[in-house]
């Protein structure tokens, strides 16, 4: 990948046109969406309801693979408690041209146009793709990996799309925000909510302290899960960029004084160890 770090990129002042073609992503919408951007707290973000056409989610939900089956990566451990899915020759064909349409240079450009900021595909889905939550799911608050192991590039936005229509708000499996403790180095106040609705989509920066997890525990029949899509975008490293390889987790409230957990923690934030810890 050649990168000029130099080079001004050139913002586009008009938002997109519609085209016969049908499209699987109303890019007019996000677009909009996008204006409200950095006016959020805790961290830049914005929420986007109904980000796929209608059709497209429903049969994208219905291609997630059988929660039992053994081709999904498990990390199951007392910090994280899910499941993912990455190898795109795993992918049915609508998921596919889905993940090929969100690190697209159209789709790409519409963000950077937006944020007026260059920004680079992650192609390979280090950390995305689909993840899945059954009973018990969770994710405690962290920070994502800054530098991508191989590209050497800073992880800037995270796109999250929710994909599970069985899902209820007692059911939990919200995403939280928390506010930054530069002092302690933590999370502090759980400040925003968002509930894991069918194709709700959530954009947010992750170079700015942005402590996010599940605030809730996920709570579910047998037949209902927490399934949603990842994809993250990449920038050239700023000067201060933090270093760091592996997501750092914060314990829980009722976790903070367990040195078991806290040396969980160490593990998992290390990029030698934390192939150790993913599972119990």
């Amino acid at each position: 990948m050649t990168r000029n770090k130099d080079a001004k990129f050139n913002i586009k002042s008009t938002p997109y046109k519609e085209t016969k073609k049908k499209n699987m992503i109303n890019y007019n919408k996000i677009y909009k969406y996008l204006t409200n951007f950095k006016k959020q707290f805790p961290f830049d973000h914005v929420v986007i309801d109904n980000f796929f056409d209608e059709t497209i989610a429903n049969k994208i939900s219905n291609e997630f693979l059988d929660y039992n089956s053994k081709e999904w990566y498990v990390y199951e451990n007392a910090i994280e408690h899910k499941k993912a899915l990455n190898n795109w020759n795993l992918f049915p064909e609508l998921t596919y041209k889905v993940f090929s349409e969100l690190n697209s240079d159209k789709f790409i450009n519409m963000l950077s146009d937006s944020l007026e900021l260059k920004l680079y595909p992650d192609s390979g889905l280090h950390g995305g793709g689909w993840h899945m939550h059954g009973n018990g799911g969770n994710l405690n608050p962290h920070l994502d990996y800054s530098i991508h192991p191989k590209l050497k590039l800073q992880r800037k936005l995270n796109i999250i799309v929710y994909l599970s229509k069985e899902l209820k708000e007692e059911h939990g499996g919200h995403l939280g925000l928390w506010t930054h403790c530069a002092e302690m180095s933590q999370p502090k106040n759980l400040v925003k909510e968002v509930e894991p609705i069918f194709n709700r989509a959530v954009i947010f920066d992750t170079t700015q302290n942005s402590w996010h997890g599940m605030s809730r525990k996920l709570s579910v029949p047998e037949d209902v899960f927490r399934k949603s899509l990842a994809v993250y975008y990449l920038c050239d490293p700023a000067q201060d960029a933090d270093q760091r390889g592996r997501a750092l987790f914060a314990p829980r409230e009722e976790q903070k004084n367990d040195s078991k957990i806290l040396n969980l923690i160490d593990k998992r934030s290390d990029v030698k160890q934390s192939l150790t810890v993913y599972k119990n």
